[in-house]
């Protein structure tokens, strides 16, 4: 995707720095942060200056190399173990963060030596970031054939190109579709309480040039009861062996209405979001933030200063579960890069 004429991939890796989008900073302000070292990778995922499941995952697997890269020969894998929970105890619900470590830690132990391990390592953090992009691709010439000339779509959260290392899952479809010369309507969830529909995925839609207004969370029946709205996309953290999807806090109550009014359900996600070791949505842990995020809202001032306020009595309290779980019955269609699935009985096979 590209900012300003410019393209950009949402996190790379040059020499032992991670490169990434400080993504809380946008929509009012766009910078590249350094990440010098693992620590400060894993700050950053659980920070949320990365966030999606595919930059997740990238992230994670970036953090790999630069553990490899900084562990002395003594004791080098005692090094890397330890920097592997660092990694994972970062987003308990983030399914390719797992994937990430697990596949370049795996790897590594195929090395004849702690050099050789290095170099697996970076080659490999490369490979799950270059996959991740073109999975995403793929993802998006999949899903455009179910989106017609003028269909209105509703998404929730972010998970276009910010969520991932290029392209994204849900909004894929869509830049695609836009390209072949479709015209969309996007109707794009706020998603409090980070706001990463009203913040994020409208700023790239903008970028793209495609139609779109930011609705409250609580608008979409409204606008699907009123034969507003032709079908939903959304991205998924985490989908279960039986199809339930774990996605940004919200998704459920959209699948519910969705199907309260016949509207098709999608949801867009890489196969390495797929855990065939989580048997249902039950197993999934579902992380839970700081009250203070749904407590507090941050943006700009008429006077462009940016600010965090308070928003109800000073001493309230507040619950913040990150996401929620919606049950495979709910989704009409899982798109991957393997084709469009149904969700019960998923696989990474390619399909028909």
């Amino acid at each position: 995707m590209k900012v300003n004429g410019k393209h950009y991939r949402t996190i790379w890796m040059e020499g032992r720095v991670v490169r990434t989008i400080e993504q809380r900073l946008l929509p009012h302000k766009f910078e590249i942060v350094d990440l010098s070292d693992h620590r400060a990778t894993a700050v950053a995922i659980k920070t949320m200056v990365i966030r999606g499941a595919g930059a997740i995952g990238a992230a994670a697997a970036y953090g790999m190399a630069q553990i490899a890269l900084e562990a002395p020969a003594i004791d080098f894998w005692n090094y890397v173990n330890q920097g592997a929970e660092t990694i994972k105890r970062t987003r308990p619900t983030a399914q390719n963060l797992f994937y990430a470590v697990d596949r370049v830690f795996n790897a590594m132990r195929t090395a004849s030596g702690t050099q050789e391990a290095r170099d697996i390592a970076q080659e490999m953090a490369q490979q799950i970031a270059d996959d991740d992009a073109a999975a995403c691709q793929s993802i998006g010439n999949n899903g455009a054939e179910l989106i017609k000339d003028g269909a209105r779509i509703l998404t929730h959260c972010n998970a276009g190109w910010l969520a991932f290392v290029d392209w994204g899952s849900a909004l894929s479809p869509i830049y695609v579709a836009a390209r072949q010369g479709k015209k969309v309507f996007v109707y794009v969830d706020e998603t409090r309480p980070l706001c990463q529909g009203a913040r994020l995925t409208a700023w790239e839609l903008q970028g793209e040039g495609i139609e779109h207004v930011i609705i409250a969370d609580n608008a979409a029946g409204h606008f699907m009861r009123h034969g507003d709205i032709d079908l939903v996309i959304t991205g998924s953290d985490r989908i279960a062996a039986n199809g339930d999807v774990a996605n940004k806090i919200g998704t459920y109550e959209k699948a519910v209405l969705a199907h309260e009014n016949g509207i098709p359900f999608y949801v867009a996600a890489p196969s390495s979001t797929i855990d065939l070791n989580c048997s249902s949505g039950d197993a999934i842990p579902i992380e839970e933030r700081s009250e203070e995020e749904v407590l507090t809202a941050y943006g700009l001032t008429k006077d462009g200063v940016s600010a965090s306020v308070l928003i109800p009595y000073v001493g309230a309290h507040a619950r913040n579960p990150a996401f929620d779980v919606t049950p495979a019955n709910y989704v009409t269609r899982i798109i991957t890069e393997a084709g469009i699935q149904m969700p019960h009985g998923i696989n990474t096979a390619k399909t028909a």
